[in-house]
């Protein structure tokens, strides 16, 4: 009996033996997801954007000798989630660096964990001003709602598009596009010497529009310019419709998803925004676009075409693979507090090409994007503008 209790534990210290030494045989990198509740439409499909990406490095070797593996947390969409995944992904998982959170909200929560554990952790999607700031471990590879409605509204003027009289409607539970809707859009039109009244709120849960948008349509403004998401956009604009509002809806990059093309139907026409990525910026961004589309289709998600954070959820995992090859990233436990600082430290000096544009760069902890102006046309997504990416500091 001795023996045998000898031999299961011998057999037990083995297999623990195997099971670290498996570990130490990848790159471990955290992926917090939101698979339900109000994000799921834009951020489930960005998966399928990290799983193509993380083929495609394996695919061809890994990183320093070693597959990079991917272990995911599901916040549904709640902030105090999403800090629990960090927390459970840095001290229970060991990852390298996480990817995620998804939105701003979100990311405010879970960046305040990323500072407390030194991991660096980079959003894929929040863009609201001032995230990052004051931070060491939080980074974007994001460009700011901010900035690219300025750019917006510096296409709208070079085009000398009517634009004298604006109105703003904006989702007052959605972090990102209350902020954009009462301090963005109002400062950024003041700046542009466009007149604008009140902005107006909805809700997620808004169903019947037509007391919140009378007002906005009596007013008879050249621009409504809007914050939320694409199934409230889609609300909102029919409502405007409905009412007889025959301006231009507008906006920054919240509801730049190429399935508005199908949410807003045939009012779509003339709607103009910004979006961080264009399939046809280059050949593998047009590749890109169509391997996401089928990617999805097969995990039966319809997607018209890739949303811009589904783009920074792919490139975000080849920066990832660069850095660690740059820094000679082992993956080995006993080196997680050294390695992971080296992460940081490589992601200061990076000059990183994608699908997202080339030689790309980080000011502070937050990326220089290029942006595009898009508008609908013929029922069709359509280039207007492009804006290059600020230069780094």
């Amino acid at each position: 009996m001795r023996l045998f209790k000898r031999l299961i534990a011998a057999s037990a210290i083995t297999l623990l033996g195997i099971s670290v030494a498996a570990a130490q045989e990848t790159l471990k990198i955290g992926h917090i997801i939101v698979t339900s509740g109000p994000l799921k439409g834009p951020g489930e499909p960005s998966i399928a954007a990290v799983d193509l990406a993380v083929a495609k490095i394996n695919g061809s070797g890994g990183v320093n000798g070693k597959m990079i593996e991917i272990i995911r947390f599901d916040s549904a969409s709640d902030p105090k989630q999403a800090s629990l995944g960090a927390r459970k992904l840095a001290k229970d998982d060991g990852v390298i660096a996480i990817l995620g959170p998804f939105s701003s909200g979100e990311a405010a929560v879970a960046f305040n964990v990323a500072e407390r554990e030194k991991i660096v952790m980079m959003s894929n999607a929040s863009s609201a001003p001032g995230l990052t700031d004051g931070k060491e471990w939080a980074w974007r590879l994001t460009e700011d709602e901010g900035k690219q409605f300025a750019r917006l509204l510096k296409t709208l003027q070079q085009r000398d598009v009517p634009r004298a009289k604006a109105e703003i409607v904006y989702v007052s539970d959605e972090r990102i596009a209350n902020v954009v809707g009462t301090k963005l859009y109002p400062a950024l039109m003041g700046k542009f010497g466009i007149s604008h009244g009140e902005p107006v709120a909805i809700t997620y849960k808004s169903f019947d529009l037509a007391p919140q948008i009378a007002p906005v349509v009596a007013a008879k403004p050249d621009l409504v310019a809007v914050a939320g998401l694409p199934e409230n956009a889609a609300k909102t604009i029919r409502e405007l419709k409905r009412q007889g509002f025959d301006g231009t809806m507008i906006g920054s990059q919240i509801f730049s998803d190429p399935n508005i093309l199908e949410l807003f139907g045939d009012l779509a026409e003339g709607t103009t925004f910004m979006a961080g990525f264009h399939k046809d910026s280059s050949p593998a961004a047009s590749e890109f676009n169509e391997k996401f589309i089928a990617e999805n289709a097969a995990r039966g998600i319809r997607k018209l075409g890739a949303h811009h954070t589904d783009a920074q959820s792919y490139d975000a995992m080849f920066l990832f693979a660069q850095v660690m090859k740059e820094q000679g990233i082992t993956g080995d436990p006993a080196k997680l507090a050294k390695e992971r600082t080296a992460f940081r430290d490589g992601l200061k000096t990076v000059s990183f090409s994608g699908i997202l544009g080339q030689n790309l760069c980080f000011s502070g902890t937050d990326a220089e994007l290029p942006g595009y102006v898009i508008t609908i046309k013929d029922g069709a997504w359509t280039l207007l503008d492009t804006h290059a990416a600020d230069s780094c500091g």
